[in-house]
């Protein structure tokens, strides 16, 4: 009996630090795959090889396909990392007690450096409704806290008048899709340069008359319902 018990105890206190190990290994899995996978994607597109991916992320193809079974959930999950973490910054930028216009600096450079500007092209290359709905969710609530990020920089007197959140969100996606068909890799290291100086050109008061009308949220979303039809 005594040899049965000293067995038992010696086998338990593996079985139980095993575990927790492989949980946070296939955590970290995870993570590393959604990191490459934006990498990837944003550079090559939505049809970037998975091989790529996985070869980046440092696992196995057998592990990026037990974590996402398919090309959209991958695609769907790096949107939604980073959706997430736009958004947080977003809404820090409220309540952290930052000038207006300084908390609308930190996110349109928070939102390049997420890569934010090749989600559109992602999402419209892959749709899925009900992943979709999801994320649109996460999105209206993005686009109402820049929104008032904006009004607090024009209350302020720090951000011009005419201009609003499309032209911010334009901007973005501009500054940080890669050039179709260019081989210049390293055009990325002058993206918060020209962030930079899109920013100057909004503060209040402007040098000039804008052409035409400030881009709206509307306009966006009427964009992206005419490029998925």
């Amino acid at each position: 009996m005594a040899g049965c018990t000293v067995k038992a105890g010696s086998a338990e206190p593996s079985a139980k630090s095993t575990t927790p190990r492989l949980r946070a290994d296939a955590t970290r899995n995870r993570e590393r795959i959604v990191t490459a996978a934006r990498d990837v994607l944003s550079e090559s597109g939505a049809e970037a090889p998975l091989d790529e991916i996985a070869k980046r992320a440092g696992v196995g193809n057998a592990t990026l396909y037990r974590n996402f079974p398919d090309r959209t959930a991958l695609i769907h999950e790096v949107a939604r990392s980073i959706m997430d973490r736009v958004l947080a910054q977003a809404e820090q930028g409220l309540t952290d007690g930052s000038e207006p216009f300084d908390a609308l600096r930190r996110f349109v450079h928070v939102a390049a450096a997420e890569r934010i500007g090749a989600l559109c092209s992602l999402l419209t290359a892959r749709p899925d409704p009900d992943l979709d709905e999801e994320l649109w969710a996460v999105r209206e609530r993005l686009e109402a806290v820049v929104d008032q990020l904006m009004q607090r920089a024009r209350e302020a007197g720090q951000l011009r008048t005419d201009v609003g959140p499309g032209d911010v969100f334009v901007a973005i996606a501009q500054l940080t899709r890669p050039l179709p068909g260019t081989a210049c890799v390293d055009l990325g290291s002058f993206v918060h340069r020209h962030l930079h100086l899109f920013l100057d050109g909004l503060r209040a008061p402007g040098v000039s008359e804008l052409p035409g009308r400030a881009a709206t949220l509307e306009d966006l979303r009427g964009r992206i319902a005419a490029v998925r039809s």
